[in-house]
């Protein structure tokens, strides 16, 4: 049976709607929700969850953590549920430029870790998981939360060619996203300067 393929004009519409949808800041939301102040004058300025737990505000950080893996998740799953596969996958691509280049706060945004998780999750919940136990298993030994998103970036293109191929373009996109976001972040891993999860 031949896979169905959407019409280009409800492709961008998609494109358009996903993008929005992943721009919405929870960092932010929640912080000011929290009264934790600017998230962007906290810590490493950075708009994501690891930033958000900076300030000490647990719950604070589940709710961005939530929110940010839930927005790239939600955005496949609609347009899977109203059109097709290349849909979704247009979707959850058009989210996470959303979370990393938000129109609301003139295109500076978060590293799109989290929402990159749940995008996959949506996408085929086997290669979620299994960029998420690369993340944690990062994460645990190293306590350092840009490293473990940056393995699990690069081995997720790896995990889509054996779990589901046609998830292994938007892997690599999104992997090479992380990567080019994260390029602070080398820097200071390399230099032995990178804070560990938790450190303020």
């Amino acid at each position: 049976m031949p896979e169905i393929v959407t019409p280009p004009v409800l492709l961008a519409l998609t494109a358009l709607l996903a993008y929005l949808l992943g721009s919405v800041p929870f960092g932010i939301v929640m912080a000011r929700l929290f009264g934790l102040g600017d998230l962007r004058a906290i810590g490493s300025g950075n708009i994501g969850a690891t930033n958000v737990l900076r300030t000490g505000s647990k719950p604070a950080a589940l709710l961005t953590l939530i929110g940010d893996a839930g927005k790239g998740g939600a955005a496949v799953l609609v347009a899977r549920a109203l059109l097709a596969e290349d849909a979704a996958q247009l979707a959850g691509f058009a989210a996470f430029l959303g979370h990393c280049f938000p129109v609301y706060l003139r295109f500076h945004g978060g590293k799109g870790v989290a929402t990159f998780l749940g995008t996959l999750l949506a996408l085929a919940w086997p290669l979620g998981l299994a960029a998420c136990a690369t993340w944690l298993a990062v994460a645990a030994a190293l306590r350092m939360s840009s490293l473990a998103a940056l393995v699990a970036a690069a081995s997720t293109p790896l995990w889509a060619f054996w779990i589901d191929p046609r998830a292994a373009l938007l892997c690599a996109a999104l992997a090479a996203l992380i990567f080019y976001r994260h390029a602070a972040n080398i820097r200071r891993i390399a230099a032995g300067t990178e804070p560990k999860i938790g450190q303020k």
